[in-house]
């Protein structure tokens, strides 16, 4: 299931960059006419906005939010800071094969920074490191009876997404990541089997000081 899902992410991303490719050739989606991606500071150059990620692979189920400031260093480079609040859920598999007939919950706060290359204009490349701490609880079905604890962790998300940037103005884009980190305590990991889980985010920023079109 989870990697029916990847390989559905992967082609909307690639669809959706395609057809906008095609639509219209002549935007130019890295700057706005080149203004303000000189050397030195740039307050036209900074941004706020933030994302919704969802993720869910047949047994597992995440939702979160991410609020984000940034600064475009040129038009290839955006880097910034972030804080985000997650929830994820697995449902109790009586079988065994996904858990041992246990639902798993857990909420988590953390912070990271991000780093997002555009090698294109369209598709660009994003790494997140952050710092999350957890709060899990497990119910066994065979009992009922539920265990919470709490933890820390770091993680190491990676990823690549599609969008459309314009700096001075606005942008928007899609986002697939996993944590390459792999962190047992980390949210963004299958509880029981510990395998990385698929984070899609969906987000938006707005540049402080808008350029005129």
């Amino acid at each position: 299931m989870m990697k029916s899902l990847v390989l559905a992410s992967f082609m909307f991303i690639l669809s959706v960059s395609v057809i906008a490719q095609r639509r219209s050739p002549e935007i130019n989606t890295y700057t706005d006419e080149g203004a303000g991606v000189g050397p030195g500071f740039n307050q036209g150059n900074m941004f706020v906005g933030g994302t919704l990620n969802i993720g869910y692979n047949g047994y597992d189920f995440n939702v979160g939010g991410s609020p984000e400031v940034g600064y475009s260093l040129n038009k290839w480079f955006d880097v910034g800071a972030l804080v985000n609040i997650n929830y994820t859920s697995e449902r109790a598999d009586p079988s065994g094969y996904f858990n041992n007939d246990t639902r798993y919950r857990s909420f988590n706060y953390g912070a990271g920074v991000f780093g997002r290359f555009y090698p294109l204009p369209f598709l660009f490349l994003q790494v997140e490191p952050e710092y999350n701490f957890v709060n899990y609880a497990a119910t066994p079905m065979q009992t009922g009876t539920t265990t919470r604890y709490q933890t820390q962790a770091p993680s190491f998300l990676g990823g690549i997404g599609y969008g459309r940037r314009i700096v001075g103005q606005s942008s928007f884009y899609l986002l697939l990541m996993f944590d390459v980190l792999g962190d047992h305590n980390s949210p963004y990991v299958d509880p029981y089997t510990y395998a990385p889980l698929p984070v899609i985010k969906a987000g938006f920023d707005v540049y402080l000081h808008p350029r005129r079109k």
